[in-house]
């Protein structure tokens, strides 16, 4: 910048503070978006192990505000309805994700949020809908390109199918995601499935192996939630095989952690546990507060396993107390939430079975339909082999017609062919002596008919004999072609050339007069003087020419070509390469 003028300077300084905050703008921009990517990938990542962290990281992402792309806003309001759904909001969640559905065309966060769905709507007691979702879901199995979420998608077939009582059916999905993904996180998600549907129907032990395979699968990948769902499950193992001690020091070691999970169902059913586990060790006080917590956690699920068994232990508390009151209270409120909860698997296992039904249905109408499809294809693979058939007989039809008219082109092709060659001169191209003939006595008769005047050109190639004899008879015929193609470039459609003999050639130029065919053969000879043939070296001929007109000899061919050839003749004497025109003198004018 030194050899800058100084009002410059500043301008170009200016340029390039601004180049530098257009490129800081840029960098941030994309610092930006990665770091809103980040949050979302973080906040899927720990809903379920530090709930409260993720809940932090829902209020950075709704700090960006209007900054967020339309997908991060999809991912916020999918985190914001499944949060509701965690929480026990279930009604709340359901309207949330439908919202959600209807709006977001991203495949992914389409089958996470059916997934949540799903969930919401077995707490909620929408059986059907539940099954009806899943249904959905499993059909668009195949499209889902996320890996994660399609484990997910086969986790929550085995959970929906394990609370209908489809147990194998439950075990086979748990199979598949066993088979699919072998991580810690998956294994962990699978055995929790497995652990819960065993439990469900009686046949867990706490001795079975999956268990701490599946307690050591959820804490290393750091999945608190499913850890506790597992040793919940075992609790109740243990209680029901007579080690209630052992479960209550497990449960009592996990309180806290599960507590700060604040997951709804889970702390319920870890409350109804560590109730029973209390209870069975004679600790009832501790038994009736852990009792009436898994009834407050449980919110609107009144008939929840969880409720069925805190209510059977509050009224046997107050039994055992002697407080009839509360004992026929809790006694009633056990038997509305156990009718309620064998309604509600009665209920599941219907809705199982309607859905399923209507599958079924559904896929035999489609079957019917297929059906119906394949007999309209075999209809219309016969009408197509009969318009074949027909098709064919035309064909074949046709076939002998294109034989007989080949046969005739050719015939007549060979013909005209015949007919050339009897017409042409087949060195030059033009019309050889008798054509000539014949063309130029048809023109001279429209001419003489319609009073119009013609001149005949008579030419010879000077000294030709020569050429043949210095240069070979290719060279000859070279030099004829080219002659003949310096004389066609300045001849009109009417106009009759024609090759008498050797090099001998004439042109019959109808409707010209004899000055202006004069000037044309003067055309023609410096034309022929300039071209050359090629037979190996180059040749250069001259032509003579003779001319005459209709208006000394009348409309006569062999008068015209004698008086022309005199013409012709008269050229050679004068030293060749020239025009001579024939005029009748005034003796033979008289005569």
């Amino acid at each position: 910048m030194a050899g800058l003028p100084r009002r410059v300077r500043p301008f170009i300084l200016a340029g390039r503070l601004l180049a530098a905050a257009a490129l800081l703008v840029c960098a941030l921009a994309v610092a930006q978006t990665q770091t809103v990517d980040q949050l979302v990938l973080h906040a899927d990542q720990i809903k379920y192990t530090h709930n409260d962290e993720f809940l932090a990281v829902l209020k950075q992402l709704d700090a960006q505000g209007d900054r967020l792309s339309s997908s991060q806003r999809d991912w916020l309001a999918y985190f914001h309805a499944w949060q509701l759904g965690y929480s026990g909001d279930y009604e709340k969640a359901l309207d949330a994700f439908h919202t959600l559905l209807d709006r977001t065309p991203d495949q992914t966060i389409r089958a996470r949020s059916r997934v949540s769905l799903i969930y919401d709507q077995v707490n909620a007691a929408h059986l059907e809908d539940a099954y009806t979702t899943l249904s959905e879901l499993l059909g668009s199995l195949g499209e889902i390109q996320d890996h994660n979420t399609h484990f997910l998608v086969l986790a929550t077939a085995a959970f929906l199918y394990g609370n209908a009582g489809q147990y194998d059916l439950a075990q086979n999905y748990v199979g598949q995601m066993l088979a699919y993904d072998n991580s810690d996180r998956s294994v962990c998600l699978a055995l929790t499935t497995e652990a819960d549907n065993l439990s469900a129907s009686g046949k867990l032990r706490s001795t079975d192996s999956l268990i701490q395979r599946g307690i050591d699968a959820c804490e290393r990948a750091d999945d608190l939630l499913y850890a506790n769902n597992i040793r919940t499950d075992l609790a109740l193992a243990q209680i029901n095989e007579g080690h209630a001690a052992d479960a209550l020091k497990m449960l009592k070691d996990r309180d806290a952690e599960t507590l700060a999970l604040r997951s709804a169902t889970a702390i319920s059913e870890f409350r109804s546990a560590l109730a029973r586990a209390y209870f069975a060790t004679g600790d009832y006080e501790n038994a009736d507060r852990a009792a009436q917590s898994a009834v407050a956690y449980a919110n609107t699920q009144t008939n929840a396993r969880s409720v069925v068994s805190a209510y059977s232990i509050l009224y046997q508390i107050a039994k055992k107390h002697g407080d009839d009151k509360s004992a026929l209270a809790n006694l009633e409120k056990f038997a509305a939430a156990d009718k309620g909860y064998l309604t509600d698997v009665s209920a599941r296992a219907l809705a199982y079975q309607m859905v399923h039904q209507r599958v079924l249905d559904n896929q035999r109408q489609l079957q019917a339909a297929n059906d119906a499809n394949k007999v309209l294809s075999l209809q219309q693979q016969v009408d197509a082999q009969r318009a074949r058939t027909r098709l064919l007989y035309a064909l074949l039809l046709l076939c002998g017609l294109l034989i007989v008219a080949g046969w005739a082109y050719r015939t007549k092709r060979s013909q005209l062919k015949f007919q050339k060659l009897a017409r042409v001169d087949s060195l030059t191209g033009i019309c050889n002596r008798q054509h000539f003939f014949d063309s130029a006595q048809d023109a001279l008769r429209y001419c003489a008919r319609n009073s119009r005047p013609a001149s005949l050109l008579a030419l010879d190639l000077d000294h030709f004999k020569s050429v043949n004899d210095m240069h070979g008879h290719a060279a000859g015929d070279a030099a004829l072609q080219a002659a003949v193609a310096a004389c066609q470039s300045r001849l009109r459609s009417i106009d009759v050339f024609g090759r008498l003999g050797g090099e001998e050639f004439a042109i019959l130029l109808p409707d010209c007069p004899l000055a202006m065919a004069t000037q044309r053969a003067e055309e023609m000879r410096q034309a022929i003087a300039t071209s050359s043939g090629d037979s190996g070296a180059n040749v250069l001929v001259t032509a003579s020419f003779g001319v005459a007109g209709t208006d000394a000899c009348g409309h006569n061919l062999t008068t015209l070509l004698a008086h022309a050839d005199n013409a012709l003749y008269a050229a050679k004497r004068a030293g060749r390469n020239r025009v001579e025109t024939h005029h009748i003198d005034a003796n033979a004018a008289a005569t």
